[in-house]
């Protein structure tokens, strides 16, 4: 499934690429979206690509001895197996394990066959086994921290592609994905196309401020934006001719 078909057009994808999880979070705020964050999660690597990508989402419940366990696995009905052979290419795996971290949400193999099918990657408020090998993957993984024990035991997949709580977030099938070296956010997939473009808005004007910061300006009058800052902003794009097609993410 394309970006386009998904409901993310690619100059949203390409500006979502390039702003931070940070800004988005602010911008979400001011459109009355307070909680999209979920605190604790964080990425396998700080050194791996940032991720973009609809939400395919994946649900756990408390294992259950007279319905799970080990021996279930392998078959065609699984459904922990399932959602990735399922999740679709260019989408990321979210799992609601209602921050389950005595048994691992999954190891290498089943990331890897995500990566091998072109998924954007893997977010969990669990954790996962074998993170090393992980790492070595290169796809983008999230989680709340490493948990080496099997599954088994504690966790069963029970439904995928339905709305789920994320860290205490609610994400819904098709809502956007973002990650980068700080966590991740959820955008209300109606809100994406507007979320991208304020965040690149507001990270253009960050480029601005860091700049006169650099150069000794007060932060005060300068962020949040007043009458006077946003005039020499505009001042400041008027010498830059892509200023409002190029994009830099700042801290």
């Amino acid at each position: 499934m394309s970006a386009t078909e998904s409901g993310l057009s690619e100059r949203a994808r390409q500006q979502l690429l390039q702003v931070s999880v940070a800004t988005l979070t602010t911008c979400l705020y001011r459109e009355g979206i307070t909680r999209a964050c979920p605190v604790g999660i964080a990425p396998v690597s700080p050194e791996q690509a940032r991720m973009v990508g609809p939400a395919y989402t994946l649900r756990f419940v408390p294992m259950r001895e007279d319905v799970g366990g080990m021996s279930t696995y392998g078959g065609p009905r699984n459904v922990h197996q399932r959602a990735f052979e399922d999740c679709p290419p260019g989408h990321v795996l979210v799992m609601d394990t209602r921050g389950e971290t005595r048994g691992c949400s999954c190891g290498d193999l089943l990331i890897g066959r995500l990566k091998a099918r072109g998924c954007a990657g893997v977010v969990t408020d669990g954790g996962f086994r074998d993170v090393g090998d992980i790492r070595a993957l290169g796809l983008p993984a999230y989680q709340r921290c490493t948990v080496p024990p099997p599954s088994f035991g504690f966790l069963q997949a029970v439904d995928v592609n339905v709305p789920v709580g994320c860290g205490d977030v609610a994400v819904y099938p098709g809502d956007i994905v973002v990650g980068d070296a700080d966590g991740v956010v959820f955008i209300p997939a109606h809100l994406v196309e507007r979320i991208a473009e304020l965040a690149h808005q507001q990270t253009l004007y960050e480029t601005f401020a860091a700049e006169e910061v650099a150069r000794g300006r007060s932060i005060i009058g300068l962020y949040p934006a007043t009458d006077a800052s946003r005039r020499d902003f505009d001042a400041w794009c008027e010498k830059r001719p892509h200023a409002h097609t190029d994009t830099h993410t700042t801290a």
